[in-house]
């Protein structure tokens, strides 16, 4: 083992997943909260957090946004996994016997087909693993869980069904954060992600993004946020490809520094393969 890594849920999450992927050689340790693994991180009880932070079904995981910019961390890296949603079950159960499937609200709209098509009502669980656990301790041939083939293996479970999502590219983004920033990696394409506000004068945001568009960069993502509950106070989080030192990423970021009150890059990173 090289180091710890924290992700939110139990053993056999989605998260636990995204760790195995992205870190083989460290130790997984499990969290209660989102919140719980960034303070693991940042007080150094482990080397790495996992945070999911949208999802190509669901959209944009509720809260994760929000918590970075203020986390005091440096994403180092982005990890993209497929989610096959498999409908767990007792040994011996058939998909037949079963009445209800409990997973998290994230999943359950990702497999609502399957479970319409055969009459099982969805039950709301805090977390997949938890729901393969439970299961598990509970023995009862009627409630499955929707979870991953990990959490069937860790918990003692059958898979009833595989991959029962309805959307078959069904993909979750994750960031791995670290107290470290590290910007002198380079790969065939990177990822600079950052928050700004723009100043309060008129076309402020129009002008703001125009380098970006004047330097012929890519622009990924762009949302959003009320800052302390004000009307007139927005914060703006955004993914562009390319690194600082780009000469045209730093020409841009120039001009984005013009016309914004702030600027905090949160990380600069290798693009993963999965991503497009």
């Amino acid at each position: 083992m090289t180091g710890r890594i924290a992700f939110q849920g139990e053993l056999g999450a989605y998260s636990h997943q995204a760790c195995q992927q992205a870190r083989p050689d460290f130790e997984v340790v499990p969290c209660q909260t989102f919140e719980d693994v960034v303070e693991m991180t940042r007080s150094g009880e482990v080397e790495l957090g996992m945070l999911a932070v949208e999802n190509s079904t669901y959209g944009r995981v509720a809260d994760v946004h929000s918590l970075l910019p203020k986390a005091g961390l440096h994403i180092v890296d982005e990890a993209f996994v497929r989610v096959h949603v498999n409908l767990l079950g007792v040994p011996g159960a058939k998909v037949e016997d079963v009445r209800e499937a409990h997973g998290h609200v994230v999943i359950l709209p990702q497999c609502a087909g399957f479970l319409k098509s055969h009459g099982i009502k969805g039950k709301v669980s805090s977390d997949n693993a938890r729901a393969a656990r439970e299961v598990a301790e509970a023995g009862d041939k009627s409630k499955a869980a929707l979870a991953s083939e990990l959490a069937a293996s860790i918990y003692g479970l059958d898979v009833l069904a595989r991959h029962i999502e309805d959307h078959k590219n069904n993909t979750t983004r994750f960031l791995v954060m670290s107290r470290e920033a590290d910007l002198s990696r380079r790969a065939e394409q990177m990822i600079t992600t950052f928050t700004f506000r723009v100043r309060n004068i008129p076309a402020a945001l129009y002008k703001a993004l125009g380098g970006f568009a004047t330097n012929g960069i890519n622009m990924t993502k762009l949302e959003s946020y009320m800052v302390g509950g004000s009307f007139m106070a927005t914060e703006f989080y955004a993914d562009i490809e390319g690194h600082p030192d780009d000469p045209n990423v730093a020409l841009a970021l120039e001009e984005l520094d013009y016309f914004t009150t702030h600027v905090n890059i949160l990380g600069v990173y290798p693009s993963d393969r999965l991503r497009g």
